[in-house]
């Protein structure tokens, strides 16, 4: 590799990383736009040095305005990563620097689990706002995908949220493809569907959970951004209110939300309804 082609990948790594170099995340701190909170949503000093793994480190706010379809709204971004996972970029940083750059940085980027706080409205007001905790969906919420529901929930929060006199936030959890299972499993998982399984016997058939998402990243950032108020989560499944709670968040309140019911996703609801989530018959005929 030659020095100008070392320099401008080392660069790179360095631009899609600034919150790791000293200098940047010096200045990001200084400038409050990266933060800490601990497992209990408190934010820490600047100074305070945590135990690895207690703490979510928070890059935000970011004016982001989004459009989706129809719908255009502008939210405040914040990008949240648990410090396990900044600790093993640096390590990986530190080492393809001292081998001159032949690693690809992207496998970097495979260690990251980053996940996003969509802010509508400010916080400072609320009183009681509207919330989705959304789990990752690249063939729903990306693809625009039919055999789930993924996508249109998501814009539909989005709407809902925009809607609302107190505004609120979601919540979008990147590493929960597939309940949890990851995007290879659950193709795997589709093509037993196909087969005539339902979406939880083909977690069973290959091994996995039913259900495997930690909601524990976003309990602490919900004790952070709600701060202790009561909120109104957008959710048809009774298990996400009750494993919040067992990290401690309080004051919710469900809110049904069914949205993009179609001829290609309703066996899939059925299943998820069969399974515990509060989704009637009369839903499943939209």
């Amino acid at each position: 590799m030659t020095g100008i082609a070392l320099f401008t990948e080392i660069g790179i790594i360095r631009g899609m990383f600034t919150y790791i170099d000293p200098s940047i995340r010096e200045r990001l701190t200084a400038q409050g736009t990266l933060f800490q909170i601990n497992r209990d949503g408190a934010r820490l000093k600047a100074s305070s040095v945590p135990a690895a793994g207690s703490t979510i480190s928070v890059l935000g706010p970011i004016p982001l305005p989004l459009a989706l379809g129809e719908l255009e709204v502008e939210v405040q971004w914040y990008a949240c990563v648990r410090n396990t996972e900044l600790g093993k970029i640096e390590e990986l940083a530190d080492d393809l620097r001292a081998q001159q750059g032949q690693r690809s940085f992207a496998t970097l980027a495979s260690y990251m689990a980053v996940n996003s706080v969509m802010i509508v409205g400010d916080p400072a007001t609320w009183k009681n706002p509207l919330v989705r905790v959304h789990s990752s969906c690249l063939t729903g919420d990306v693809f625009g995908s039919q055999r789930c529901e993924c996508g249109p929930q998501m814009q539909l929060a989005l709407e809902r949220i925009k809607a609302d006199p107190e505004g609120g936030m979601l919540v979008y959890m990147s590493g929960h493809e597939g309940r949890g299972i990851g995007l290879w499993a659950k193709a795997a998982t589709y093509l037993l569907q196909d087969a005539g399984e339902d979406t939880y016997q083909a977690n069973r058939s290959l091994g996995l959970p039913d259900d495997s998402r930690d909601f524990s990243d976003a309990a602490s950032l919900l004790k952070y951004f709600v701060a202790g108020k009561p909120f109104r989560l957008l959710t048809n499944n009774p298990k996400k209110v009750n494993d919040l709670g067992e990290y401690g968040v309080t004051g919710i309140t469900r809110v049904k939300h069914v949205s993009g019911v179609t001829a290609s996703n309703r066996r899939y609801l059925s299943a998820k309804q069969d399974w515990g989530h509060e989704i009637s018959t009369e839903d499943l005929d939209d």
